[in-house]
């Protein structure tokens, strides 16, 4: 089956200009590829792909054909052996199109040394831009979008993970992060002790796809509301930024002060470090002190 009155043939016949093109791919719906996309895929000489068969089965959507065209696998495991084949390809002045297994290539994708190889051998490099899950996720996500950055994966290791996370905390910037469902738990509750549990949040799952979720609030209700969900599907994060000012130590002495008068030294700290973006163990570390010295 093929959507609309696209015509192939024509764009296989007018052919692509020399150089390599990057081709962004749908994140979920089929029809969310551009037609410029579409041209470059259905006139390119040589194909390459993160997944074969993912673009095979969306040129067959849109009614593309291969025309005896090579299709070369390019991914994180193959890399240095299908460089220099794509490479030689490039310098004979033939036209290269590279598409992302889904999404903008490049963005958590292996063609980023494709990309610089091609540009040290002074071969010209182009975009058909289209679908971004990163992008998507911040439109629907209610986070500030003046400022944001994108900071791929987060390490799967917990001391990793959390050295990470508390990197990111201090970027005045929307944090956004892709994480596996089977991590997506940890990956909360860490949030919420680097991060704090009163920071807003935002968990979306299976973005243009017939389950999307997103899923909004701070990221200690986050944190308990998927501790005991079974997630599947590809998942996005972002996280708020955080206050720009730094505390002034006297503001969190009187503050923490205040929540002892009436609170266990737990409980203040943790209202504390809510209130002033700490991490918990800091405004426990304080609350002992100043705890001690009254």
């Amino acid at each position: 089956m093929t959507f609309g009155t696209y015509d192939a043939a024509s764009a296989a016949a007018r052919g692509v200009a020399p150089g390599l093109h990057f081709v962004a791919t749908p994140i979920g719906a089929a029809r969310d590829i551009t037609l410029r996309a579409l041209d470059t895929l259905a006139g390119a000489d040589v194909l390459a792909a993160e997944d074969t068969r993912t673009l095979r089965h969306l040129m067959e959507i849109h009614g593309i054909a291969l025309n005896g065209r090579q299709v070369i696998a390019y991914h994180d495991h193959n890399g240095a052996a299908a460089r220099p084949k794509l490479l030689r390809a490039l310098q004979a002045g033939k036209s290269v199109a590279y598409a992302s297994e889904a999404g903008t290539p490049l963005v958590a994708d292996p063609g980023y040394q494709l990309a610089r190889a091609a540009i040290d051998a002074g071969v010209q490099v182009l975009a058909a831009p289209g679908a971004s899950a990163v992008l998507y996720a911040l439109t629907v996500s209610g986070l500030p979008t003046d400022r944001f950055m994108f900071v791929g994966f987060p390490p799967a290791t917990q001391n990793a993970r959390m050295t990470f996370l508390k990197d990111c905390a201090k970027v005045q910037a929307t944090l956004v992060m892709f994480e596996s469902p089977k991590r997506i738990h940890r990956l909360l509750t860490d949030l919420v002790q680097s991060h704090g549990e009163g920071r807003k949040g935002v968990v979306c799952r299976e973005l243009t796809k017939r389950f999307e979720d997103v899923v909004r609030g701070r990221l200690g209700d986050l944190a308990t509301d998927f501790s005991g969900r079974d997630v599947r599907g590809e998942i996005v994060v972002l996280v708020d930024r955080g206050d720009a000012t730094p505390a002034d130590a006297g503001d969190l002495d009187t503050a923490m002060k205040q929540a002892l008068a009436i609170m266990s030294v737990k409980d203040a700290a943790a209202v504390v470090a809510d209130q002033f973006g700490l991490q918990k163990r800091e405004a426990y570390q304080l609350a002992l002190k100043l705890g001690k010295a009254t």
